[in-house]
């Protein structure tokens, strides 16, 4: 069994911000898929959907807290199932780079990333990422900037693009 990661932000207020990136991706997923519905766990504070690979189950986690405090959430589950780290993958958005460059590493520092600073303080650095770029603007704040919405291009390049390049090496590390 793997634990797949989920970042973003609980309410229909941050659906297409760019700090929920993966959240859309999700839903990508899941219009390509067989997936069972999401079951909210309120135990854990997420929503859990499955997703079979191969007669492996995926768990797919996506938190009903506020991203920063969702690290809670990882560590109780983990505990729950008797994890370890290797069996789980974080995957979240970064603006350190190009617009929808894709990264995979094993051991990466948080950078200006809260939610996985958090993470790093539980588990330690050594855990599977995968984080794709939404640039920044630097004419923002980078609370305002990562809030903020898409525009109905960057939205249809998701599909045709992204995503399926995303979910090319998701299958590959998994």
């Amino acid at each position: 069994m793997k634990i797949i990661v989920w970042l973003g932000n609980p309410g229909i207020e941050y659906q297409y911000t760019k700090h929920n990136v993966w959240f859309l991706f999700l839903d990508y997923l899941a219009s390509k898929n067989d997936f069972s519905p999401f079951k909210n766990e309120t135990k854990f504070k997420w929503e859990i959907r499955i997703w079979e690979i191969n007669w492996e189950k995926i768990i797919l986690l996506k938190p009903s807290t506020f991203m920063n405090l969702s690290w809670e959430s990882l560590k109780e589950i983990i505990n729950f199932y008797k994890m370890e780290k290797k069996d789980f993958i974080v995957i979240f958005d970064d603006l350190s780079m190009d617009f929808w460059k894709i990264r995979f590493r094993e051991n990466w520092s948080a950078g200006w990333h809260n939610w996985v600073k958090s993470i790093i303080k539980y588990f330690g650095e050594n855990f599977k990422r995968i984080k794709v770029w939404i640039w920044f603007n630097s004419n923002f704040e980078v609370s305002d900037w990562v809030l903020s919405k898409f525009t109905k291009t960057e939205l249809d390049d998701f599909d045709k693009n992204i995503f399926q390049n995303v979910e090319k090496l998701l299958l590959e590390k998994i």
